[in-house]
């Protein structure tokens, strides 16, 4: 498992732990636990409440990514793209007069592996400002909870939604699928009494996705025709000749980069010319230098929360030539923006947590959900006050571009749809 970390990072072993919990409980009732205690209770000289992965000059937080597998050109990125983050904090003073250390755990989209990688980080850190996949943060659901860890899933699965703990950024699946509906039909010429495909993995990510499409779909009078897929399907031919045969005039895919590629490559080359619109994680700007490319800059777009990296803003601009300059020949795709983001509201919980005098996991957790709207200057500003909600309802349509840095550029400007309004969205399933 790979470990990468911004300094030099041993985990303690169960051994140490143990005795420094033990050593704890004493120095706590002396009132100087956070000197020596690994930030596990106490509070600290400054009159700050510690917590797990707080102490007298540090805080620590845990990355979950998948760096090696079915997302790795995304978790790469989401990754680097918070490195760099923390390192302009820590660089700027940190947080509360302590620097943030991180530590990176590498699962590969593999459930047990994630479960894992959690256990191992969980005794040691204040939070996760990363964890990849709506499976592995569903199964971890309940640990999350009880443990009062404040999580960032990298997944937008409704089942994500109803714990305090865990914030979901941005748009739900659903609400994606749905303000996608309402653009096709709008601009695209999609009509009432049309047949639209979806293509979706099996599992959280898919049925979140399809739930939304469902109910556009039946507002909308047309027909869903579903193809539902694993992960490790990656030749679409046979989802494209369903397709083909029912006549869609449209096709809504919510899967991974090379489920897209394959898609749109057999469907241009069987003379499919719809349009084609991917779930957020469904789209990376390397597949433009492929023999993918010619099929996917033809009528493809992906619904996404957030504003494309090469997007007007000055704010994205910076961040587009800071990442660039960091990491020279590494793609700047959306993913840099979405790490970059998560872990600055991530950093505003711990800041809002310092200035409450409690960097305690709940105190943390209570900063966050706090109130008011966070508007970054990134595009997408977020309600985070409601854990059972998504954090916007608003949907960017993006479209393929080979000239535009990240792949893709506006094709609709973040929309909440009537329909998206007024969608009871299912939090916790």
């Amino acid at each position: 498992m790979k470990r990468t970390v911004l300094r030099s990072t041993v985990l303690r072993s169960t051994a140490l732990r143990t005795t420094t919990a033990a050593l704890a409980i004493v120095l706590a009732a002396a009132g100087c636990s956070d000197k020596a205690t690994g930030g596990s209770a106490g509070t600290g000289s400054d009159g700050v409440k510690l917590g797990p992965g707080v102490t007298a000059d540090k805080i620590k937080v845990g990355i979950v990514s998948d760096l090696t597998g079915v997302y790795a050109p995304l978790g790469k990125s989401l990754t680097q793209s918070q490195q760099l983050y923390f390192e302009e904090l820590n660089a700027a003073g940190g947080i509360c007069g302590r620097k943030v250390e991180v530590v990176v755990r590498d699962h590969g989209y593999d459930v047990q592996r994630a479960m894992a990688a959690y256990s191992e980080l969980q005794p040691d850190v204040a939070g996760i400002p990363q964890f990849i996949g709506s499976p592995m943060v569903t199964a971890l659901k309940g640990r999350i909870n009880s443990d009062k860890m404040f999580v960032i899933p990298m997944a937008w699965s409704t089942t994500l939604l109803g714990t305090e703990s865990i914030q979901v950024s941005g748009t739900t699946y659903d609400i994606d699928m749905i303000n996608a509906l309402d653009f096709l039909t709008k601009e695209k010429g999609v009509k009432k009494g049309d047949k639209v495909g979806h293509v979706y993995f099996e599992g959280d990510y898919g049925e979140s996705a399809l739930h939304g499409a469902k109910y556009a779909a039946g507002k909308l009078g047309l027909t869903l025709v579903e193809q539902k897929i694993k992960a490790t399907d990656n030749d679409m031919s046979a989802q494209v000749a369903a397709l083909k045969s029912a006549g869609v005039t449209a096709i809504l895919m919510s899967a991974g980069p090379k489920q897209s590629a394959s898609l749109a490559g057999v469907a241009r080359a069987k003379g499919i010319m719809v349009p084609i619109v991917s779930s957020n994680s469904g789209f990376s700007p390397q597949l433009l230098q492929t023999p993918a490319a010619p099929a996917l800059l033809k009528d493809f777009y992906m619904a996404s929360a957030g504003a494309p990296i090469g997007a007007e803003l000055p704010a994205l601009k910076k961040l587009a030539d800071t990442y660039g300059k960091k990491y020279p020949g590494q793609p700047r795709d959306n993913a840099v923006v979405n790490g970059y983001t998560s872990a600055l509201f991530f950093a505003d919980a711990l800041k809002k947590a310092c200035a409450a005098k409690d960097l305690s996991r709940a105190g943390i957790i209570k900063a966050h959900r706090s109130g008011g709207i966070h508007d970054d200057g990134f595009g997408t500003p977020m309600d985070f006050s409601k854990f059972d909600q998504p954090g916007t309802r608003k949907t960017y349509i993006l479209r393929t571009d080979a000239k535009a840095l990240g792949g893709l550029v506006i094709q609709r400007q973040a929309t909440e749809s009537d329909m998206a309004k007024s969608y009871e969205v299912p939090a916790g399933s």
